[in-house]
C-alpha cells in the first residue's frame, strides 16, 4: 500500500471578511484509490476529516464540480489561482468555505496519480476473492 500526504496552509472563511489561516492535510492511499482525504485544521485541537472522490478534486482544478456535500471550483484573482472548497450541507445552511492555493494541490494530485494512475484505480482488485466473499 502506497500513500502520499501534503500539508498546505489554507484559509477558512468563517465570515465574508473573516479569513482564518489553518493547516489542511491532503492524503491519498492506494488501498482506497478512488478517494482523497482532507483533514481541515490538521494542527488544531478539533481537526475535521472529509473523504471524497479524487476525480472531484481533479475536476475542481479547472471547473466547478460536485453537487452534494463537497463542491470545488477554481478562482483566478489578482494573478493568483486558488480553489474554493465548500463542505457541508448547503440545504441546511451548515457549510464551511475554504480557499486553497491551486498549485500545491495540483502538484500533490500529480503525485497521487503517479501512485495510482487515473483509470487504473480498480486494476489491482481481486474480483474472484470479492465474488467468493459474497457467495
Amino acid at each position: 500500500m502506497r500513500k502520499c500526504h501534503r500539508t498546505i496552509q489554507i484559509t477558512q472563511w468563517a465570515a465574508r471578511r473573516l479569513p482564518l489561516p489553518i493547516a489542511c492535510e491532503f492524503a491519498f492511499n492506494s488501498g482506497d484509490p478512488l478517494a482523497v482525504t482532507l483533514v481541515f485544521d490538521s494542527d488544531g485541537e478539533y481537526p475535521v476529516r472529509w473523504v471524497f472522490a479524487r476525480d472531484l478534486l481533479a475536476e475542481g482544478l479547472t471547473a466547478r464540480s460536485g453537487q452534494g456535500d463537497v463542491e470545488i471550483w477554481p478562482v483566478y484573482r489578482a494573478g493568483r489561482r486558488s480553489l474554493w472548497i465548500q463542505v457541508g450541507k448547503a440545504r441546511t445552511g451548515r457549510t464551511a468555505l475554504f480557499e486553497v492555493p491551486a498549485r500545491p494541490v495540483a502538484q500533490w494530485l500529480a503525485q497521487s496519480y503517479a501512485v495510482v494512475p487515473r483509470g487504473r484505480e480498480m486494476a489491482d482488485v481481486d474480483w474472484s476473492e470479492l465474488t467468493q466473499m459474497i457467495q
